[in-house]
This record gives C-alpha cells, structure tokens and sequence, in this order.
C-alpha cells in the first residue's frame, strides 16, 4: 500500500476517534442533564407547541415549533443541525426525529422522516432537543471511503496531486489584467486559469481573499458551466452567495442560510422552486393530497366497513396525489440545478440529496485552512479540478478529541497541499486592514516579511480617524511585570482570570476614550473589541463593562464586543485590547503557545492594537520575546507602572 493510502486511513482511524469523542461529550452535556440544565446550555427548548403543519420533500411531514416559555433565551439551535421532538406525557420518553430546516425568533421548522405524526403529540407537553450530527461524519467517512478505493479515476488522480505524489500541471494560457484587483491578485486568479487539477489563494488577513476568489469564480464562469462554491461554515458560504448574486450570477444555495437577508433567500433552492414555472401545478397537488387526507380521517365515531372501505381510498387517493407532487418537485428541482452557474453550500451539505449526483467542473473550497481534511473531501470526490482558498498560519480547525489532535487531524488538507505542492499556490501581498506598525510583526514571523500595507491604511491611526487621540501610536504593549498581578486558576473550569489586568486594560480603554464623542450620528463610530484567551477572564471583563457606564454604553449600541479569538475570526476592528491573562513564577503560558491564534487576535485591529500582559512569563516563549522586541522597536513598550500614574 502507498504512503498517501496509508496516511488515508490514518486520517480515517483519527476521524473515528473524533467522532467517537463528539458523541461522549453530546452525551454528558445533554443526555445526562435534566430539561432545566439543558436549556440553560442552549440544547433544548421547552415547551413548545406545533403551531404549523404541512407536507414536504419525499412526502414528509414539516412542521413548526414555537417556544412558550422563556422566549428569547439564548440557544444552539440553527438550520441544518439534527434535533427530536419529544414528550414524556406517557411516563416513558417518546421522540420524533428530524433536521431544523429553517429558524426564526423563538420558532423553528423541523423536517421530520415521517409521512405522518404520532399520535402522540397530541398529549401532554412537548419539548425539542438538539441531537447529535451522525450525518456529517458519515458523509466523511463515504467521502474518505471513495478517496482511499479510487483506482485509474479522476478522482485518484486529483488525490495523488493535493497529496504530493504526482506533479500539478499547467497551461499556459494567459488572461487580461483584471481592474478591481491588484498585482498579487491577479496572480491568483492567473494561477488559478491555467492551473488543470489544483491552485491555492493563500490570503493573510485583509488582502481581499474574498474579492480575490469572487473574481476568479467570475473568470471561470467564462470557460466552464457549473461549479460548486463550498465553505466549512454557514457563514462563509452565506456571503460567498451574496457578492455572486450581486454580481448577476446565477446561483442556488442548498441548505439554509446562518442569517436572513433577501438576496440569500431569494437564492435557496426552496425561494426558487416556488418561482419556478411549474411550482402551481406542484402547489395544486399537494393541497389536493391534504383534502384527501383530511377526509380520510373525518370518520371518528361512527366507523364501520363502508366507513374504512371510504378511508383507504382517500388514503391511496392522497398518496398518489403526493407521489405526483414529489415527482413534478423532481422535475423543478432538476431543471433549476441543470441551468444554474454556480451551487453553493458547506462542504458536507456538498452530498445533499438534491445534489449529490453532480459533478462539477471546478470545486472551490473557501475557508480551506480552517476545514478538517475528511470534510474537504466530500465536495472534492465529486469535481474535476479543485481550487482552495485560506491561510494555514490563522485559526485551524476545532478538533474536540486530544488524541485525534495529536494523531494529526488538526492537519488540514489545505497545509498538506501549500507544503507538497507550493508552485500551486499564490500569496496575496497587499492588506487593505491595518495600520503597517499593527501588520508588521505578524508579517516577520508568518509572512515572510511579504506583506504591504497599502496606502489607505499605511499610516491610518486614530489620529487620522479623531484628531482627539495621539497620532502615531497605533500598537502598544502594557507590561504588568513586577506589579504583582498573578493569574488565578480554576482547575475545575481549566481556565484561568487575571482581574488585576483586566481592570488595568479597562482604565486604559476609558483613558483612550476620555475625549472622544460618538454623538454624531453622520461620521462612523469606533467599534472595539476586547479578547482574552479564557473563557474565566472573559466573564471578568463583561461583568466590569457592565459597571463602567461609558463602555456599557458602547456595549449596548453593540460598539464594543468582548471574546475569544474564534469569536473574531474573519473580522475586524477599529481598535483591539489583548488580555494575555497568564502570569506565573513558572512562566507558563498554556496555549497562548498556540501562535496561530494570536496571529488572528493581533490581525483584527486597523487603527490601535493594544496588548496588556506579563513580559517576566511570556519571555519564556520565542514568539512572544520576539513582540516585545519589536514593541521596543517602534517605542510601543509601556510599563504598567508608568501607565497608573496617568490613568484614573
């Protein structure tokens, strides 16, 4: 056997391990807790009532659920993850389950994998649980079963080439300089022209990954008749729809969109049934299929053989009626996928029923970086040339079992491909963000001192943006060192808070501000966000925000917004505060080790970067004597003792 099929099935041991892990994990949070706790973890609503009914897809029932009590409350629940109705009115549990296919405030719409419902909603009070997500890691584990069987087939040749084993080829073809692109993006999207199985866009933060690879989609469309446009989240894949939408493209998105605009539900593959031609006729059919079965089951008394004769044929009537509908919803479903351009979904939605059996002449896969390699897959095993887009040097992918994570599967297929293949790929050079000095260290340490900031942004501080603050100072490090402000851990929670550094890094934000008014609703306000790397720490600091009433304030206009790194992926803002929060006699740093993720935190800001930490225990790591080597070079060193004798 090959290496490339042997760390195949590494991968697919690892994927089980993962699987097996998510599974334990599902089942402490939820199946071991009572209603009440399970609501408060945002798994379960309860109770609910069915306030909807109707027939869907493959004659199964749809139906919507509406929360009556503690409305509004902060859930999990979102389109595409499994859940189960349920009740417990007959003293055992009863459940029904089935996929949330659409959610609005307080009510969600489940498709169940039933023609009918038991009779059992009917009594008693009924609740919804958030089940777990069998269905994606089996479609990762077909997908890697085809993976690792393909043998003489375009798919086993495009395996050989990401994974290194066989040189990616080119053409030679040459295109027109695209105007709304710069140098390096134009690259890209050559690259990606001529390139026959795979090419890389390697994006670091703000250089237009997403203008960059819509404009290469747009090229492509030139050539090519259908292709599929993936992302690991719903949200990528949502505004990947929206600028191909807005730019005239033809595209159907399958699955449901995180968040509700026009454009994106316009584009649904459901919105365009219902504008399709022949929706009437399926719409006739299936109100048909409803008054039959509404007469079959008028006869509640009064039940004899005339009666019973009576009901099976509206019954058979109402089931032709219902095959008929599901047969013209074929026809829609297959006329709409035959003429459109571009698909989008995430990249396990790639195997969706109404999809499944296409193939398309180019995958792209957004957000590849942060993307598991089983789920990347699922989209590739049904392409003929692949190109990917992210940056293996930001967040990676969320890998839940520490085992699987040491046995490699954090490795993503995208970093595998850059490393085997690196002439497939091209690095963006231009960042349109951050002020040069917040670029800068980043830029030596993953980059390779590549990066330009472009001249919109080079020098745009907060003096430029208010002429209230300090011109020049757009990154500052505060060192707590020798003040005395040691972390307390909580071993329980495996988190740890600093609230002597939170509340120096809070004064620090309210001295910023001290003169700078957001009245003015005509000029756009500052938005800033605070990151600390535990979850304890960022309690801390949301509780004190609640007490300081100016960042309050900014808090509830949604100005300001306090998180973990993960929680600002792919964003951006004015201003951003660290709490590094470690500070130990061991100089321990747990994993602010993990580099990747302050590359994320440190690339959020444009303006003004701001880290508060404990030069005496980030020292012990070179990454982090680094930054303060380069915070001493620019003059962005503040010691905190320095620091209180100004502020409040």
């Amino acid at each position: 056997m090959s290496e490339i099929l042997l760390e195949l099935k590494q991968v697919q041991e690892l994927l089980k391990i993962e699987q097996e892990e998510d599974r334990q994990q599902y089942k402490i949070k939820s199946l071991k807790s009572t209603i009440a706790e399970r609501k408060a973890m945002g798994f379960c609503w309860y109770p609910v009532t069915i306030t909807k009914e109707e027939i869907g897809f493959g004659s199964k029932v749809v139906i919507e659920l509406e929360r009556t009590k503690d409305r509004d409350n902060l859930h999990l629940f979102q389109a595409g993850k499994t859940a189960a109705l349920f009740s417990n009115s007959s003293g055992e549990r009863q459940t029904l389950n089935g996929v949330i296919v659409g959610i609005k405030r307080n009510k969600v719409i489940l498709a169940t994998n039933r023609e009918d419902l038991p009779e059992w909603v009917d009594d008693g009070r009924l609740g919804l649980d958030l089940t777990f997500d069998e269905m994606s890691y089996r479609e990762m584990e077909i997908a890697m079963k085809k993976v690792t069987e393909a043998y003489k087939t375009r798919l086993a040749e495009l395996r050989d080439i990401l994974l290194g084993d066989l040189p990616a080829r080119f053409t030679d073809v040459t295109m027109a300089s695209i105007p709304v692109l710069n140098p390096s993006q134009n690259e890209a999207v050559q690259k990606i022209v001529q390139a026959k199985d795979v090419a890389i866009i390697h994006g670091p933060p703000g250089t237009g990954k997403t203008t960059t690879l819509v404009q290469a989609i747009l090229t492509t469309l030139e050539t090519q008749k259908r292709l599929l446009v993936t992302a690991p989240s719903n949200t990528a894949v949502d505004l990947l729809t929206e600028k191909l939408a807005n730019e005239g493209v033809n595209v159907i998105r399958i699955g449901n969109p995180s968040r509700v605009s026009d454009v994106l539900l316009e584009h649904t593959l459901d919105a365009q049934i219902m504008s399709h031609r022949s929706y009437k006729s399926l719409k006739d059919h299936r109100k048909t299929a409803e008054e039959y079965k509404r007469m079959a089951y008028q006869y509640k008394r009064k039940f004899g053989h005339e009666e019973r004769a009576q009901r099976q044929f509206f019954k058979a009537e109402s089931h032709r009626m219902l095959v008929e509908a599901d047969r013209i919803e074929e026809y829609i479903t297959e006329d709409l996928l035959n003429n459109v351009q571009v698909i989008t979904c995430t990249l396990v939605g790639a195997a969706n029923k109404a999809i499944r059996h296409l193939e398309y002449d180019t995958v792209f896969i957004d957000e590849a970086a942060q993307a598991l390699e089983p789920a990347c897959w699922v989209p590739i095993t049904r392409a003929k040339r692949v190109v990917l887009a992210g940056d293996h040097c930001q967040l990676p992918p969320t890998v839940k079992s520490f085992e699987a994570e040491k046995g490699g599967l954090g490795k993503t297929l995208f970093e595998k491909c850059i490393e085997r293949q690196p002439d497939v790929a091209v690095m963006l050079k231009t960042q349109y963000r951050m002020h040069h000095h917040i670029m800068e260290f980043s830029n030596q340490q993953f980059y390779h001192s590549e990066l330009l900031a472009h001249e919109s942004v080079h020098s745009s501080d907060l003096h430029e943006f208010n002429a209230h603050f300090a011109p020049g100072l757009a990154v500052e490090f505060v060192d707590t060192a020798g003040c005395g402000y040691n972390e307390i851990v909580n071993p329980e929670a495996q988190s740890s808070a600093n609230p002597d550094e939170a509340d120096l890094l809070l004064n620090h934000l309210v001295h910023l501000l001290k003169d700078y008014t957001h009245a003015d609703e005509e000029v756009e306000h500052l938005r800033i966000g605070v990151i600390a790397p535990y979850r304890a720490q960022i309690n801390y600091l949301e509780d004190k925000v609640e007490h300081i009433p100016q960042l309050h304030e900014l808090r509830q206009k949604r100005l300001l917004s306090v998180g973990t790194v993960d929680s600002f992926q792919g964003q951006e803002r004015d201003i951003i505060y660290i709490s590094m929060t470690r500070s130990n006699e061991q100089g321990e740093i747990g994993f602010l080790a993990d580099i990747r993720r302050m590359n994320v935190g440190m690339t959020r800001a444009k303006k003004k970067l701001v880290i508060v930490g404990d030069s005496a225990t980030l020292s012990n790591h070179p990454f982090y004597a680094a930054f303060l080597a380069y915070a001493e070079s620019i003059n962005a060193y503040r010691s905190a003792w320095e620091l209180t004798e100004i502020m409040p």
